[in-house]
């Protein structure tokens, strides 16, 4: 999977959440969830029960506190699926 199928399903995960349609628009890597798309803390743990779910894989606690934008989002996954 390349980083451009990476960044739009994650796209589609968080959309339902994004309280700022705005920031979700013009969406970048360093676009940050809570701060920027407004996501709230429990909606952010639902966004990543959601990437658990689209990339078949399971997020630690270490790693789900650090989910804190598109990038960091990113590496996480490319990381857990590399450990597959």
């Amino acid at each position: 999977m390349d980083k451009q199928e990476t960044i739009e399903k994650l796209k589609n995960i968080i959309k339902p959440y994004v309280q700022n349609q705005g920031a979700f628009d013009n969406i970048t890597e360093n676009t940050d969830f809570i701060n920027d798309l407004k996501i709230n803390s429990a909606n952010l743990v639902d966004v990543i029960l959601d990437i658990e779910e689209e990339f078949n894989l399971i997020i630690d606690n270490e790693s789900m506190e650090k989910m804190l934008d598109l990038k960091a989002a990113m590496a996480i996954i490319e990381t857990k699926l590399a450990e597959k």
